[in-house]
């Protein structure tokens, strides 16, 4: 696909883009990015779309965006694959908790526990449960909360929120702190538990959500534009992804969970939207840079595919009709700027000079997500 003509009768819609997921995206790793012998996604395939990059290692993360993907595309057959190798190759049996990766045979390699993995592990389970079989949903469930129980058992810290928030790593059997609480874990640990909330039905993912959600805004709100940092406010070096502020909008706007408002995080994001969409969004191409400082100066430039995913998201999710006017044309920019016949544009620069040209296996997840929120 290329630059979208402004003259054509029919530019891309969201359905283009279903479509262009459909056949070109899922039948990658279904095909030439599945390890059929190890039973777990290649980490990525060459630009051509067929060819697996030599693995150094599988994540358990990566695995479980790939198990989130096939459930929500209703292939439970190679889901019931994906939930086996997740637990069979990631769980540590001894300590608790998943391994970060194994290597290239399959055999632990990263042991340390880490808080974004987790939380993909309960988000992955979420979806699977709703669409597996009646025995492996029951068994989904319960790795979703013993993963939930994992998390606030072994990685809650205290200070800021009175343990409410968590530290995003630490040692393979829980006794050291590896990293302290970072913006990034604790979002998708917040959309991991609205997944749950949604599956369960379980009011006990509702007090999770409050208490997260009040201890995060303390914490991470930066007052001056509603943004959320990547570090604790306050600490040095601290940046602004405009992605993620995208992607805190939609969860908040989608759910509508009472977590959100009671901790004034809608008022924020809303803020926080408009400051980087004027800061950080190319009015031209209406590619998305990587990075801004507090004051909403461009750090990098560059334009990865998950901050383009995460905008089109929030264009269609905000409360604002103008606003949400915008996303047409911002579909016509992305297919034409990101999308390719074998594949996708995983990360170039604002000038259009592709920076990464392998399909990494974790960026199907963004594809679905943002999909799956356009009307």
């Amino acid at each position: 696909m290329h630059d979208p003509d402004p003259t054509a009768v029919t530019p891309p819609t969201a359905a283009t883009l279903r479509a262009h997921y459909e056949r070109v995206v899922l039948p990658i790793w279904r095909g030439p990015g599945f390890n059929a012998g190890l039973r777990l996604a290649f980490e990525a395939v060459a630009e051509d779309g067929s060819t697996p990059l030599p693995p150094q290692r599988y994540r358990a993360m990566a695995c479980a965006r790939q198990l989130f993907v096939f459930s929500l595309a209703g292939d439970i057959a190679h889901a019931d694959t994906l939930f086996a190798s997740l637990r069979t190759y990631f769980r540590d049996t001894k300590n608790g908790g998943w391994f970060y990766s194994v290597d290239a045979n399959g055999t632990p390699h990263e042991r340390h526990k880490d808080l974004y993995t987790h939380a993909f592990v309960i988000f992955a389970c979420a979806e699977y449960a709703k669409r597996a079989g009646a025995a492996a949903a029951k068994e989904a469930l319960a790795v979703l909360e013993e993963t939930s129980a994992v998390i606030e058992r072994r990685m809650s810290i205290d200070g800021v929120g009175a343990g409410d928030l968590f530290s995003s790593a630490m040692t393979e059997d829980f006794s050291t702190v590896l990293g302290p609480p970072l913006q990034n874990p604790l979002m998708h640990l917040t959309e991991a538990w609205l997944a749950a909330r949604e599956t369960t039905a379980d009011p006990v993912f509702d007090r999770r959500l409050e208490k997260l959600a009040t201890a995060f805004a303390q914490a991470f709100v930066h007052n001056e534009t509603g943004c959320i940092a990547e570090l604790t406010i306050g600490s040095a070096n601290n940046w602004l992804e405009p992605g993620h502020q995208f992607e805190w909008l939609f969860l908040a706007e989608a759910s509508r969970h009472a977590a959100f408002d009671a901790a004034g995080l809608n008022r924020a994001l809303l803020r926080a939207f408009d400051f980087v969409q004027q800061s950080g969004v190319d009015p031209v191409t209406g590619g998305v840079a990587a990075s801004l400082n507090e004051q909403g100066g461009v750090i990098d430039s560059t334009q990865r595919i998950w901050a383009q995913t995460e905008y089109l998201r929030a264009l269609a999710t905000h409360a604002g009709d103008t606003v949400r006017a915008q996303l047409p044309a911002q579909i016509a920019r992305f297919a034409g700027r990101f999308l390719r016949p074998h594949g996708w544009i995983e990360s170039q620069s604002a000038e259009g000079v592709v920076v990464r040209p392998e399909l990494p296996s974790t960026t199907p997840y963004h594809l679905a997500t943002a999909y799956a929120a356009l009307p």
